[in-house]
């Protein structure tokens, strides 16, 4: 078993330049966090040097270049904060980007991609920004997202933002990078910053993830405060990482969960949360009972390949696969869920609003006025008819919405994950992903393939649920990553990243982007 952030710790609990440091290279870019932090130990690479590494690929590769708009915004302090980094700390001198709705209280602005939010930088850090400052994370700056996390406009096109564009997929620019974590994903997979911070309600980093060839942790909702983050729904929300390893992500996830009195969700979190790092077993699949959801494949050809291929390699290394697994119920969730959403969005963001004293927007109704207003330059591909929903919906104390939110988190949940892992005594379930990125289509808007309407994408039940959920790459297709996801009961965050580690360690799939402009058409 490998215990990585151990391994570093040890061997850092300083940065004593004990050789002269070379400059950062680009495969610099793409080292882990471990390698990172043996090289800081040694003194062979500086927190400085790679800070500005990052820095100078934003400005070549996202702003210039192949221009991915991945980096909606770069940290004025960055170096500064690099130049005086120490050893302690497990993500000591990493450089971390963060979603453009995770709050810092810095001179950087949070602002969910809207222009509506960029008058005054947040009063404080959100608790995630603040446990990866205590953890020694250099905040390199703020990714692109699909704006409002994609709770906008039902015709929206994911990684498009009123504030930063159009992010775009580094791995054929024509291609979409999903949403809403779009940026986070764009550059991590490109070597924009060693890991970047996501969050999702349904989708939001496990498709981004998955479409950039990341591995992408959606938590247990409860395990990762939600304190100083633009919200859609206090009943699906969380952050998590994504990275181009389960390592480093499980690094990650294991500094930003724990308890937060302001967040009651998350108060049982300090008895669950850990070092992830712990479960990073190379042979943890050996009798693994993994549970294969057909109900969510047979709708793209190249993930189900992939899904058959990473099916083979689970028994080889010793799991027990039980094919086919039923969810019960599960073409009912998203009956319910869009209009638990919708509820929640009105009174959430209400609430946050109320944390930024300093900015004119106090209301979702103020954000639907400010859209009107500024519609050349807010509205010109998609319009706002999810918030005009959300406004129309009544509060989270009507009986009709409680109704819905129980009966989905029920059906979701208990009835439905847990009914599925119990009958067959499972540890997991496994799905195929959404198969490779869509063109991007600013006109019509997304087109994910998503197959049967009344079941939603492969990240819905767990996301209803409240429940973890991982995704890794397993293969390409037509120059496009496919990954798979794995997902579990309440707080099985160890058992998802055993799993994924583990395949990851025969998969290994991940290679850089090559920013190929579109797919040949022969």
């Amino acid at each position: 078993m490998v215990h990585a952030t151990r391994l570093v710790m040890a061997l850092a609990l300083a940065f004593p330049l004990t050789s002269q440091a070379r400059d950062a290279t680009e495969d610099d870019a793409f080292a882990s966090i471990a390698t990172l932090r043996e090289a800081y130990a040694t003194g062979s690479l500086t927190p400085e040097g790679m800070t500005r590494l990052f820095l100078d690929r934003i400005a070549r590769i996202d702003h210039a270049g192949p221009t991915l708009r991945s980096v909606i915004e770069t940290n004025p302090d960055a170096e500064a904060i690099a130049a005086k980094a120490k050893g302690k700390g497990p993500l000591a001198g990493i450089p971390i980007l963060l979603k453009d709705n995770i709050d810092t209280g810095d001179r950087m602005m949070t602002a969910a991609g809207s222009l509506a939010l960029i008058l005054k930088p947040a009063p404080r850090d959100a608790t995630v920004t603040a446990k990866l400052r205590k953890a020694g994370a250099i905040i390199l700056g703020k990714a692109n997202l699909s704006e409002w996390a994609n709770m906008r406009s039902a015709h929206a096109t994911s990684g498009w933002t009123g504030r930063g564009g159009l992010t775009r997929n580094p791995y054929v620019l024509d291609r979409n990078a999903c949403g809403s974590s779009a940026g986070s994903g764009a550059a991590v997979a490109a070597g924009l910053a060693t890991v970047a911070i996501g969050s999702e309600t349904d989708g939001s980093i496990i498709c981004p993830a998955s479409m950039n060839a990341l591995v992408g942790i959606k938590p247990t909702v409860g395990l990762v405060s939600r304190t100083g983050i633009i919200p859609i729904s206090a009943t699906q929300d969380t952050a998590g990482p994504m990275a181009r390893s389960v390592a480093d992500a499980a690094a990650v996830l294991g500094v930003i969960a724990g308890s937060d009195p302001r967040d009651p969700a998350t108060a049982e979190a300090d008895r669950h949360a850990t070092d992830y790092t712990r479960f990073l077993d190379a042979n943890a699949l050996r009798g693994k009972r993994i549970g294969v959801v057909r109900q969510l494949a047979g709708i793209e050809p190249n993930a189900d390949r992939a899904l058959e291929n990473t099916i083979a390699v689970l028994k080889a290394q010793g799991a027990v696969v039980v094919d086919p697994v039923e969810i019960p119920h599960l073409n009912e969730l998203s009956q319910r869920e869009l209009d638990v959403l919708l509820t929640d969005f009105k009174h959430d963001i209400g609430a946050y609003l109320a944390t930024r004293p300093d900015q004119p927007m106090k209301t979702l109704a103020d954000l639907i006025a400010f859209n009107e207003r500024e519609a050349a330059r807010e509205m010109p591909w998609f319009g706002q008819d999810l918030f005009i929903r959300a406004q129309a919906m009544g509060g989270t104390d009507d009986p009709a919405y409680i109704e819905k939110r129980d009966t989905n988190r029920r059906l979701a949940g208990p009835e439905g994950i847990d009914a599925a892992l119990k009958k067959d005594r499972l540890d997991a379930l496994l799905a195929p992903s959404w198969g490779p990125a869509y063109t991007t289509d600013l006109v019509l808007g997304d087109h994910v393939v998503s197959g049967d309407p009344t079941v939603g994408g492969v990240s819905a039940p767990a996301a209803i649920a409240g429940y973890p959920s991982i995704t890794l790459p397993v293969e390409f297709a037509h120059q496009l990553p496919v990954g798979v996801v794995f997902f579990g009961t309440k707080w099985s965050e160890p058992t998802l990243i055993g799993i994924a580690y583990a395949l990851e360690q025969q998969v290994k799939a991940y290679r850089r982007p090559t920013f190929m402009a579109t797919l040949p058409l022969e």
